[in-house]
């Protein structure tokens, strides 16, 4: 009878636990449903934003019904990634993420590492040694069809390898040097190769990367002007001849908003202005617009306040300085040459800027028309190996 008893008790037990299971799935369900439906209802019901600051991005808006986009499986996708990015407290649920991305222990997201001391680092991707060749033969094709003209090479590593200390622990950047030796090793000797690598590792500690950022501060950029400086025979400013002005404390750049880690300290940017007051007039060629500055000061205003240099990538500019017997200076570039060409207006009469994912014009053909007497390529490494652009300068 006791065998009984507990037998009987026990199949009560699993009864019961059976009911509670079944009404906890069911509440469960009911509550994500209503949590779901709810913030549905609350993003349909708050007004569309177009951009988000946090993001630096432009957010999705209410796609058009039409039968023709159901039909062929558009409208759903399109709708889908519109209730995405007007999801009611969007940046709040972005940050709740990242608490418990770091809670758990992540250190990598979007290809962006969380470092130490709150420094976002972005990821080394190799690149195929193919793509290498290609990159390096047209650097060579260039150099021999303009034979008379000095050329220079600045491949500027990155964070990821210059401050490798601030990597998480099984990670290493160690590789990306490798393949700016390849780049140098495949160069034409007329090409000279400047190594800012020494320099910069030589004072990692002096915040010369930004930690939100993927470009090099101002500061950075100034000691890679002392090499190029070394390289093509001119004597440098001192940083005491500058007045250096921090102009914000509160930049969130490209890999804060690229990573969705959230709750770091901003970087300050700071602008290098020389105490004797170095004016030049810029004109933005395609755009038919010009400046008598290098900054864009109403650009502070933005999330993106790295603008402040030069405000925008541009396909061709065009720097007049105050030395108008000067040489002339071709600079082919991406985003790190914006803080860095302040520097050079002392040493050159005309600067012209070429960024190659925007030009379409034959550079050997402008270097001729504008008697152009040296160039510089200035790089980033990641954008140097995944950038495709460059190989237009052997066509």
């Amino acid at each position: 009878m006791r065998g009984a008893g507990r037998a009987f008790i026990r199949l009560k037990e699993v009864v019961f636990l059976n009911r509670y299971d079944k009404w906890y799935k069911y509440v469960m369900a009911i509550s994500l449903c209503l949590f779901i439906g709810g913030m549905s209802a609350l993003g349909i019901l708050t007004p569309t934003k177009a951009f988000s600051e946090s993001e630096n991005r432009t957010l999705e808006q209410l796609p058009a019904f039409s039968l023709e986009k159901l039909l062929r499986g558009r409208f759903p996708s399109v709708f889908e990634r519109y209730m995405s990015d007007q999801f009611a407290f969007r940046d709040f649920w972005i940050g709740l993420k990242s608490d418990v991305d770091r809670a758990i222990g992540k250190k990598e997201n979007h290809d962006v590492y969380l470092g130490k001391d709150g420094y976002l680092i972005q990821k080394w991707i190799r690149p195929e040694d193919a793509e290498v060749e290609k990159k390096v033969d047209a650097l060579n094709f260039f150099d021999r069809a303009n034979p008379d003209l000095p050329k220079y090479l600045m491949l500027v590593p990155t964070a990821v390898s210059v401050l490798e200390e601030k990597l998480p622990d099984d990670v290493s950047g160690e590789e990306q040097l490798h393949y700016l030796d390849m780049v140098r090793k495949k160069l034409n000797q007329d090409i000279r190769y400047v190594d800012t690598y020494p320099a910069l590792y030589a004072n990692r500690s002096a915040n010369i990367f930004y930690k939100t950022d993927h470009h090099w501060t101002t500061k950075g950029a100034y000691l890679a002007y002392r090499v190029l400086a070394g390289q093509m025979g001119f004597a440098p400013k001192e940083e005491a001849e500058y007045r250096i002005e921090q102009v914000t404390d509160e930049f969130y750049g490209s890999l804060y908003s690229r990573s969705g880690f959230r709750h770091l300290q901003p970087d300050s940017i700071a602008l290098y202005e020389p105490k004797d007051g170095e004016a030049c007039h810029v004109e933005y060629v395609d755009e038919q617009k010009s400046a008598d500055s290098l900054y864009e000061r109403e650009n502070l205003k933005k999330k993106d306040k790295y603008t402040v240099f030069l405000n925008v990538n541009h396909a061709l500019i065009k720097i007049a300085t105050r030395h108008p017997e000067g040489k002339k200076l071709l600079v082919v570039k991406d985003s790190y040459a914006n803080c860095f060409l302040p520097f050079l207006t002392a040493h050159f009469g005309e600067i012209y800027v070429v960024d190659l994912r925007y030009c379409e014009d034959d550079l050997g053909a402008f270097v001729k028309a504008n008697h152009i007497d040296e160039m510089l390529i200035l790089y980033n490494a990641n954008t140097f190996f995944a950038d495709p652009s460059i190989q237009s300068l052997s066509e």
